[in-house]
């Protein structure tokens, strides 16, 4: 029955990709479009597959606990939707919602998890409660994440169809962390959500309530299931806008920005103690430190939530977030691709520098890619110690680093340096 069923939706969603306007609008074909598709959905059932049989190894027991959880809330649905819809909303801790960034014993911990359950529970009315079904469904969802931020990076670098194309959808660790079932894929979805229509309403230089109604909506997926994302996002968000505002004032906007935010993040808990940032990522690298080794878990300098400490631990942070696994770090064939992709996206950066293009879209735009994806990196780099992890975490910023650095790249310069050549040449 269940791969009666697996067939069924897999060709209901495979049609329906080439009839979603979303999708067409791409200037892809059908059978393009499908095979995008069927694409997510491989990665989704292999991600599946190394949960249930190497999740140990792979540290990728969640997608199967996730689905297991699912389960009874599937049947509480079912029984009493009262109680299943009023149930998101309970609160078994001391100082009600008011602990959003404390990672231990908060309705803010818990509810990412929860909020998830919720949604694959409801995957399950349709699926029957079979996993890879749920695969289908989620890889579809997600989909449209993927493809937002293709339409935007098509349309603001023109003439690099087939390189934002490639980094759109192939980076190996976005396509896999980004399709099976766990968080990052409706947390990509909600970036992009967000990016998508910020930057059309500033093609069009007006905000609609309706674009205004998607942004929030990206919002509320963003702080719903990773919350100290919100953090990253609202500085690069403000400074984005208001260089759409005053584009010959970028640089301007930015720095002050971003300035104003660095100091607030020291400074804050001295007004209000319940935002202290700093002991936050403090607490979140020590819960790391305190989880039983695994394979890919490195030795790292603790942090302190001072100052001086954040800067002495940046330059481990940018390796740890950026750079890292290296070669010695492979333990098995899932940190070899890792090891082997990050070295192949520096590779290309190192590349966009000595063979650089120049770009059409505002300064805005590219420095909100630069200045969110960093801060998300950095704030990995300070408190994440296990690799996988580190990969994971950092997978739904890659699209918005590398696909400006392949589109900077001019391939033309760079094919003639390195291309064969022609006899006359020799």
């Amino acid at each position: 029955m269940e791969y009666i069923l697996f067939l069924g939706y897999l060709l209901f969603f495979s049609w329906l990709v080439t009839r979603v306007k979303f999708f067409t609008k791409t200037g892809f074909s059908s059978p393009q479009l499908i095979i995008l598709f069927l694409l997510k959905v491989l990665a989704g059932i292999f991600y599946g597959w190394i949960g249930r049989y190497y999740g140990n190894l792979a540290q990728m027991q969640d997608t199967w606990a996730f689905h297991m959880s699912s389960l009874p809330e599937y049947q509480l649905l079912i029984s009493d939707p009262g109680t299943y819809f009023a149930n998101i909303f309970y609160n078994p801790y001391e100082g009600g919602f008011m602990k959003f960034f404390t990672s231990q014993d908060s309705y803010w911990s818990d509810i990412k998890g929860n909020f998830f359950i919720k949604i694959l529970s409801l995957f399950n009315l349709f699926s029957f409660c079979h996993y890879y079904v749920n695969v289908i469904i989620y890889s579809f969802l997600s989909l449209f994440g993927a493809v937002a931020v293709f339409r935007v990076m098509n349309h603001a670098f023109p003439g690099k169809r087939i390189q934002i194309a490639l980094a759109s959808f192939f980076i190996p660790s976005f396509l896999y962390w980004c399709s099976g079932i766990h968080k990052e894929g409706l947390i990509f979805l909600g970036i992009s959500i967000i990016v998508y229509n910020i930057y059309f309403a500033s093609v069009e230089k007006k905000f609609t309530i309706k674009r205004i109604l998607w942004i929030l909506l990206g919002l509320f997926l963003m702080t719903i299931l990773r919350n100290f994302l919100i953090v990253m996002a609202v500085p690069a968000i403000l400074a984005w806008i208001l260089s759409i505002k005053w584009p010959k004032h970028t640089i301007a906007i930015y720095g002050f920005i971003y300035l104003f935010c660095v100091i607030a993040f020291f400074n804050v808990r001295k007004i209000n103690p319940e935002l202290d940032f700093p002991q936050a990522v403090v607490n979140k690298q020590q819960e790391f430190l305190k989880l039983v080794p695994g394979g890919s878990t490195i030795p790292i300098k603790t942090l302190e939530p001072t100052a001086i400490s954040f800067l002495t631990n940046t330059p481990q942070a940018i390796t740890l977030s950026a750079i890292r696994p290296y070669p010695s770090d492979v333990r098995h064939l899932l940190s070899l691709a890792a090891a082997s992709e990050i070295n192949l996206l520096l590779m290309l950066l190192i590349l966009c520098i000595l063979f650089h293009t120049s770009l059409k879209p505002g300064r805005g735009f590219i420095f909100f890619c630069v200045f969110f994806s960093a801060s998300v990196l950095l704030s990995i780099g300070f408190s994440v110690n296990n690799l996988g992890a580190i990969v994971r975490y950092r997978s739904i910023v890659l699209p918005f680093l590398i696909i400006p650095v392949v589109a900077g790249i001019d391939w033309s310069r760079l094919i003639k340096v390195f291309g064969p050549k022609s006899p006359e040449s020799l």
